[in-house]
């Protein structure tokens, strides 16, 4: 992760957990994979704050891959990725809506279709 070019704010955390593969989210008291409970970025130095949590994060072999994500607030207050693969990676298998965040969270796959 390097901090030479950050995304557009507002921005969360994501990363993969470093046991079970799933996709989390940082929430400023660790990580989460519901991601309503991710801390919003909305300035540079809340970017760089979060973007030094998920070095320290891989460092310490929590998470892989961990890096910060444009978005925007669905009408429900959720981040939504502004970008299809983050977006994706929010919901879960599509083939399985009984299956991930999407059974796991009610209402989450609506949530993350509505964006203001």
């Amino acid at each position: 992760m390097s901090s030479a070019k950050l995304p557009p704010l507002p921005a969360i955390l994501i990363a993969n957990d470093l046991l079970t593969g799933d996709t989390v989210f940082f929430s400023g008291h660790g990580w989460t994979r519901h991601p309503g409970e991710a801390l919003l970025a909305e300035s540079e130095a809340a970017s760089l704050r979060l973007e030094a949590a998920g070095q320290e994060a891989m460092r310490r072999n929590l998470v892989v891959d961990a890096y910060l994500v444009d978005v925007v607030l669905s009408e429900g207050g959720i981040p939504v990725p502004r970008h299809f693969r983050e977006r994706f990676r929010l919901l879960g298998p599509t083939i399985r809506p009984d299956l991930g965040k999407q059974a796991e969270f009610p209402g989450l796959a609506a949530q993350a279709g509505r964006t203001r």
